[in-house]
């Protein structure tokens, strides 16, 4: 497949409700071809993670995650590479952590979001069955940002403090010689 447009903030496709994946595309050559565009996209932009309504798709369905280190991300731990359809977040506690965060969708900039520590989500890879995991730090940062994608909701809305967003080159300077 290949590697598609991401969508970008101000675009209303991605103010949307996606819509749960049907029982039937389970396993189908459909959703194996948006699987690979949007790990091709993921991994031409380098990004941690993307949701179909990134590209253009109306389908609750998110990746995350990869081999090796990732440039936008340098200092955060590796993720284990994840094909999430229909995905439920359950927080484990009332625990919430600070952290920065960019977007394939909001290109060039940075926030402080606060998310939940741990949860636990749950939901089906592309072949149907089932995935139930239970994470904290990073790993559930980026799962929380991917599924807000699937209701509509970019990061930036989260933000709680303005004077904490700001442009990547500016806000991480030290990142660009990495």
């Amino acid at each position: 497949m290949t590697a598609r447009a991401v969508l970008r903030m101000g675009d209303a496709r991605l103010l949307r409700i996606a819509q749960p994946v049907p029982e039937a595309l389970f396993g189908s050559e459909e959703l194996a071809n948006l699987v690979t565009d949007l790990i091709d996209t993921m991994r031409a932009e380098s990004g941690a993670g993307i949701a179909a309504p990134q590209i253009g798709c109306d389908l609750r369905v998110v990746i995350f995650g990869g081999t090796g280190r990732n440039p936008r991300y340098p200092d955060a731990p590796e993720i284990p590479y994840t094909v999430l359809c229909n995905p439920v977040i359950e927080p484990l506690d009332d625990a919430r952590e600070a952290g920065w965060e960019g977007c394939l969708s909001v290109p060039g900039l940075r926030g402080e979001v606060k998310r939940f520590s741990r949860i636990r989500y749950t939901g089906r890879d592309s072949a149907g069955h089932a995935i139930d995991r239970t994470v904290e730090g990073f790993h559930a940062r980026v799962v929380q940002h991917e599924c807000d994608h699937l209701d509509g909701i970019l990061y930036p809305m989260r933000i709680d403090d303005l004077r904490r967003f700001g442009f990547t080159t500016t806000l991480f300077p030290e990142w660009a010689t990495q």
